[in-house]
């Protein structure tokens, strides 16, 4: 029997419909604040993530899947979404005369390859946006209250955001001075991930978590101590933001992400204190760095499946319909002729309405009515069927109703 690989996972039944829900949620909320729907290819060069991602991130270097197509050519499964949308916007070349930002977001599949564990798979589903055009604190908000008020919709009210800022590019770079020369004199007491990332992204250490727990890293240089006055004015000025729109927030300047491209703001979704359930922030520097202009981004991505747990786990009410609207029972060859076209006709018409497929008896098809937990049901008889009449019954109340064929349509229109 050949299964499924290990890290991924079938979606049908109640899951489905969970998603479906978080899609309509999430779609519409999008709408609203008009971001475009955009989905990039689930291959990609491989040098997209690396230049994009970043070689010294988790994500590159251990978790991506890799492979040669049939012309040599280097291809990596798509692990992330902001690098394929950056590429997306520099191929067709967005960035000219850019008087409005571009907004878009997507909901795909991801492929990493790491431990399975609850909430992460190796196939999994992410919903993120991104916003290209505006360095504006104003857009960064935009992308946190967005970020915020999909939770709030979706019924997690215990949510708040976890902020820092890396501020521009001098201050990344003297930060990153500090956090070398702070690191060095111990970097052995750390893992060996750490030890890798001293000289090349010494702020990945303060992600590591392997050691996060580590007195080294908790007493590390701080962020927000070492940025120059222009970035420490836009972060105040975010906060203020924030306290206007209502959103609660505090200040984690241990928090730097996991991905290599970001600068300025950074932030985390979290539930209750530590629960992280997505993250994003600003990344002014990587459309150049994967060939265009100068032009910043903002951007945001969450998991389904840690989402789904986490409303699972607080329950969350799901609204899932368990039950059809109709089922027509029918037996003789002509009772299913009729069955036919008025199954189809009610389902066009806006009805969930399911009949018997398998040549069963009535006894099998009553069993399928309360399966489907049938709302009405119509037994078809050929005597009725002369007269172009039926009974339409309340499978609820049991009370019947005599009806001609043309009158269901306006019948359940009324009374659903």
């Amino acid at each position: 029997m050949i299964t499924k690989q290990k890290g991924t996972y079938d979606v049908y039944g109640d899951l489905a419909k969970k998603r479906m829900y978080v899609n309509d949620v999430l779609n519409a909320l999008c709408e609203k604040f008009n971001y475009g729907y955009i989905e990039t290819p689930v291959f990609e060069a491989s040098e997209l993530f690396h230049r994009g991602v970043g070689d010294t991130s988790d994500i590159v270097t251990k978790e991506t899947y890799d492979f040669k197509d049939r012309g040599e050519r280097s291809i990596t499964l798509r692990p992330e979404g902001t690098a394929g949308v950056v590429r997306w916007f520099v191929e067709n070349k967005l960035y000219g005369n850019m008087t409005d930002p571009v907004k878009v977001y997507y909901n795909q599949k991801m492929y990493r390859y790491e431990r399975p564990q609850s909430g992460r798979n190796r196939e999994f589903t992410q919903w993120g946006f991104e916003m290209f055009g505006s360095d504006s604190v104003e857009a960064d908000a935009e992308v946190i209250s967005l970020a915020y008020n999909a939770y709030k919709l979706l019924g997690l009210d215990d949510v708040k955001i976890k902020l820092n800022s890396l501020g521009d590019t001098e201050s990344r770079n003297n930060y990153r001075e500090v956090l070398i020369n702070y690191f060095r004199p111990r970097i052995n007491e750390l893992c060996e991930d750490c030890q890798n990332r001293l000289e090349k992204n010494p702020l990945r250490i303060l992600d590591c978590k392997v050691d996060a727990d580590s007195e080294i890293i908790k007493n590390a240089p701080k962020t927000i101590d070492y940025l120059n006055e222009e970035s420490k004015k836009r972060f105040e000025r975010l906060q203020e933001l924030l306290d206007l729109m209502d959103i609660p927030f505090e200040v984690d300047t241990n928090l730097v992400r996991g991905l290599d491209y970001y600068n300025h703001t950074v932030f985390e979704v979290v539930l209750g204190d530590s629960y992280a359930l997505g993250g994003g922030g600003r990344y002014n520097g990587l459309v150049e760095t994967l060939g265009g202009p100068s032009v910043p981004g903002v951007g945001f991505a969450m998991g389904y499946d840690r989402t789904i747990l986490a409303m699972e786990e607080n329950e969350v009410h799901i609204p899932i319909n368990d039950s059809i609207d109709l089922y027509i029972l029918a037996v003789s060859d002509t009772e299913k002729e009729t069955a036919a076209y008025l199954t189809q006709d009610l389902r066009l018409n806006g009805f969930i309405v399911e009949t018997d497929l398998m040549n069963k008896g009535l006894k099998g098809q009553f069993k399928s009515v309360d399966r489907f937990n049938a709302k009405y049901l119509i037994v078809l008889n050929d005597e009725d069927l002369a007269k172009n009449e039926v009974v339409l019954k309340d499978n609820k109340t049991k009370e019947e109703e005599r009806l001609s064929l043309t009158d269901i349509v306006d019948y359940l229109d009324t009374h659903m």
